[in-house]
């Protein structure tokens, strides 16, 4: 197994970095060597999902005991240790040719404690982007382009984190975070484990709830989540911001699909929506946009498929399409499990998910919050705000969000 070593400079600590690959255990089946990309995967093949998973101190757990599972993760998830190629008439697709998922080993100067207490401070809204190993697909080319990687960096403090780099025309946040879980659970009991459902082939600020929000979630209906609140808000107060009212008329939506996603072959299953106010935003109540966001929402995902189904005579889709951002986006993440992974019986102490390659209106994610307490239960149903903007909107939402909000 080849592997390279590298130094690196993280916020002004000099890092050493070592890469490698790990493959499937088994030889990919031939009826699996081709796995075709759906038009709703070629509508996001811009776009790359990135987590970052940070443990307090971990003894005796080696590079090996880390990529030996993946082995047989990968046997399970072969595409994901496939490359992107392209078709006789132009359509991408992924060779399903067993080439590996990247390793990438990683040092770092600092503690756990530090580095979070940098990455979630005002001026440092980007310092887990280096803990996801950041390679775009076709860098130097695309057939020898890893879909994944994963990253373990270890703290002086003793503690690691494990980044993820997913590209998000493999599936979504929630494919990846199965992905991890599932190593997880053959990390514990490596025994086979049955085979995914292969579906039939077809053609950056982190905000915690205040008080505030909290009380004004309590009063909102039953089937009302922290989702709606938040993106009504946040959408209210960048409404403020803008100066052409008319850019945040209307803004897309993103959450899970209903039902089971555990032992499901990776996909891009989350429905999409826009929703649209026919008055000005910027001075509508709260209450108004969650009500709008809860009952408006108008599907899109046909829409979306058949934009990416305008192809040329040779096959090849006629343009890229940037789905994050290209309107304002609020992707609903509260039903993903970041904290099931697990390392000597330890699980994070923090964790976050963020997409890159978003447009210039803007994304805005809503994760799970850290667990606490003896039973590592949510409390007061916390969650994690990720937003992905311009620098001069992002300062001005977070004045805008601590001066009505009382959120930092």
């Amino acid at each position: 197994m080849a592997s390279t070593s590298t130094n690196t400079v993280i916020h002004g600590t000099k890092s050493s970095m070592r890469m490698s690959s790990v493959v499937p255990a088994t030889v990919t089946a031939e009826e699996h060597k081709v796995h075709e990309l759906t038009k709703m995967d070629l509508a996001l093949k811009l776009h790359y999902i990135k987590g970052v998973y940070f443990f307090g101190r971990v003894e005796g757990v080696t590079i090996y005991d880390l990529k030996k599972p993946m082995f047989q993760l990968l046997q399970l998830y072969f595409p994901a240790a496939g490359r992107i190629c392209i078709s006789e008439n132009g359509r991408p697709f992924i060779k399903c040719n067993d080439s590996g998922v990247r390793i990438v080993e990683a040092r770092c100067d600092e503690t756990v404690d530090e580095w979070l207490a940098m990455a979630l401070g005002d001026d440092h809204d980007s310092s887990f982007d280096v803990l996801a190993y950041n390679q775009a697909l076709g860098d130097p080319d695309l057939d020898l382009s890893p879909l994944v990687f994963l990253q373990f960096t270890r703290f002086k403090c003793g503690g690691m984190s494990v980044g993820i780099s997913w590209a998000n025309v493999l599936g979504d946040a929630f494919s990846a975070s199965t992905f991890i879980n599932l190593w997880k659970k053959i990390m514990a009991d490596p025994v086979p484990h049955k085979s995914l459902h292969i579906p039939p082939d077809s053609a950056k600020s982190k905000l915690p709830l205040s008080k505030k929000i909290n009380h004004f979630l309590s009063g909102q209906k039953p089937k009302v989540s922290a989702f709606e609140v938040l993106s009504a808000i946040i959408w209210k107060s960048l409404s403020k911001i803008k100066e052409n009212v008319e850019e945040t008329r209307i803004v897309s939506l993103c959450k899970n699909k209903s039902g089971e996603r555990q032992l499901e072959f990776p996909s891009n299953e989350m429905v999409w929506s826009t929703v649209e106010a026919d008055f000005w935003v910027a001075e509508a109540e709260v209450s108004e946009l969650v009500e709008l966001i809860f009952n408006k929402r108008k599907y899109e995902n046909d829409m979306i498929e058949e934009m990416m189904g305008h192809d040329n005579e040779s096959g090849e889709a006629s343009s890229d399409f940037i789905a994050y951002g290209a309107k304002l986006t609020f992707v609903n993440l509260e039903e993903i499990e970041i904290y099931e992974l697990e390392l000597k019986g330890q699980k994070p102490v923090y964790a976050n998910y963020a997409i890159t390659g978003v447009g210039v209106e803007g994304v805005v994610l809503v994760l799970p919050g850290p667990k606490c307490g003896k039973e590592r239960n949510y409390v007061d149903g916390d969650k994690i705000v990720t937003v992905v903007l311009p620098e001069n909107q992002l300062a001005q939402l977070k004045v805008e969000l601590q001066k009505n909000w009382n959120i930092a």
